[in-house]
This record gives structure tokens, sequence and C-alpha cells, in this order.
């Protein structure tokens, strides 16, 4: 199944996944909704407080709270009821920026993911050249994390589940060099898709950048020709953190998408709104589950109307 498909099954295993944060966020609405007969400012500070404790950040709640009043103004009504089918509307509209679906039809294609360590990044990697390997796309796959222990194993493990072949080099080598020799590999063996995974920790924050920015100015230099996607891993139980790590990427790096990974680890789900408010970038996949397909292509629809608990 390619990438951008959207089985119908996922919708059930993204309420599944979505269940923590559903308990923490619909039902505490529908309790809201159920204790008011109109709607006044009490009601709009509980909802404000539900919106920040599910980690929507607190301009994204200010900016959906204005709405949702411009909207009922409009609607000539002050019903509590209707206020989820409103909000529904408004986070659907919130999330629904830019290109969601993945720059990778036109061969050659280079995907260079980022992110910090343990967000499940490599995963990520695996669980994409699954995806891809089986729509039939020639995937390669390069080893760019040279500096934590064990990654390359890792990424090599994932490749040979997905019989997808990887370009390595030591342990501490220069991950630029490695994109490199894997660019070079691509180009050889005609590769549709080559998959980068990339440093998530050197001693300091400068460092980590630094090497990032060789191994772009590597992807420009040597593979101008090849559609390019940036994908920043992110891991939505670290909450607010999670936020915070997307500027410090996007400083250095044109993210052009984010994955959230670990969404059925968590309560506090509406991190996906205030990244996507903070950065002003889609997101192109989430994760649910620790199976192989439970990484999905993003739809604002159906998470929220999972979100909502509908």
């Amino acid at each position: 199944m390619a990438i951008n498909e959207q089985p119908t099954s996922f919708f059930h295993k993204l309420k599944q996944g979505l269940s923590k944060t559903t308990k923490g966020f619909s039902d505490r609405i529908d309790s809201l909704v159920n204790g008011y007969d109109i709607l006044d400012d009490d009601f709009y500070a509980e909802l404000e407080e539900i919106l920040i404790t599910a980690d929507v950040g607190f301009e994204m709640t200010m900016e959906l709270i204005d709405s949702l009043k411009t909207k009922v103004r409009e609607r000539k009504t002050d019903d509590p009821y209707i206020v989820k089918t409103l909000l529904k509307e408004l986070i659907v509209d919130a999330l629904s920026i830019g290109e969601v679906k993945m720059n990778i039809d036109k061969a050659p294609s280079i995907i260079l993911v980022v992110g910090v360590n343990g967000v499940g990044k490599t995963t990520t990697i695996g669980k994409l050249a699954n995806h891809f390997n089986e729509s039939g796309k020639k995937i390669l796959l390069a080893a760019g994390d040279t500096f934590r222990a064990g990654a390359i194993d890792q990424l090599e493990i994932w490749g040979s589940r997905s019989n997808v072949p990887v370009i390595r080099h030591q342990e501490g080598a220069d991950p630029a060099a490695v994109i490199f020799d894997a660019i070079h590999a691509a180009k050889a063996r005609k590769t549709d898709i080559l998959i980068c995974d990339t440093a998530g920790r050197l001693h300091n924050k400068k460092n980590l950048m630094n090497e990032l920015g060789k191994i772009f100015k590597v992807v420009d230099r040597e593979y101008p020709e090849a559609s390019k996607e940036i994908l920043l891993v992110l891991d939505a139980t670290t909450g607010q953190n999670a936020l915070q790590q997307a500027k410090v990427f996007g400083e250095v790096a044109g993210i052009t998408g984010i994955v959230l990974t670990k969404l059925d680890g968590t309560a506090k789900g509406g991190i996906i709104l205030a990244i996507v408010k903070g950065m002003g970038i889609p997101v192109k996949m989430i994760g649910v589950g620790e199976q192989m397909d439970d990484l999905q292509p993003f739809n604002a629809i159906e998470f929220t109307a999972a979100l909502l608990g509908d």
C-alpha cells in the first residue's frame, strides 16, 4: 500500500490510539457542555482550561476561543451543544495547513529525517522504507546517525526486515560523508527514494546543527535533481518540549513536514495543534502504535473526529 493512501481500518486504529487524549479532551468538553445552559464567560474560561491542559498551547487556545466566539455570534445562538460541532470545524481548519502529501512521486527523491534521539526517528525510517518498498518503489537507506551507539545496527535491522539495502560507515564517522556515498549509490542503482537517518545528539546543540548543515550542503550539491523532503520526528509524549525541539530544528533545517510519533502514549494529543500553530508546517505522518502499519499519512478530518470522540 502506498504511503499516501489511507486505509479505512486506520480510523479505528486512530480512535484507539487517541483514546487517552479523548478521555481527557472530548469527555471533558462533553461534561462542560452538559453542565451549562448558555454560553457565558464561565463556560469559555473552563473550555480554555481544557484546551490548555490538553497541550493545545496558549496561543492556539486563545485563537480557538476567539474564533469560536465569532462563529457563535454569526450563528446567533448561545446553546452550548453547538460548541463541539464548531470546535471540530475550527480544529480541522487549523490543522489543514500546507501540503500534507509526501513529495516522493517523482524519482529520484530524497527524504532527510531529523530529530533528537529517543523520538522514534530510526523506527520511523524503517516503517517508511517498508511502506515505500511495498508500493513498488526502489528504496535505499543511509545510516547517517553515526554518533548514537547502536543506531547503525538498528537501521540495518529495519532494512533487513523490509528487504531494503543500507549504506553505512563505521560508528563515529562523518555523517555528511555517509550521505555523500549514499547519494552516489542511489544514482548508480537508479533508486527511487533515498531515506537518510541523521545525528540526533552531539555534546552540544551547536555541533548537532553544524552536522545537519553539512549534510544539507552535500545534498544540495550532489543531488540537486532529487525531490526533497525534510521530516522532523517529534515524540507526542514530550508535550511542549516537542514544540521547542521543532523551533530549534526549524532554525537550521528547511523542515517540510512533521512526523508525530507515540500519540497512543499521551493524554495530551492537543500538542499537534500547538506545533502546527507554532511552526506553520504541516504534520505529514502520525504514529499511533508499535506495528509496522501504525505510522500513517495525516488526515486532519479523521484526526479531529477521533480526537473529539466521534
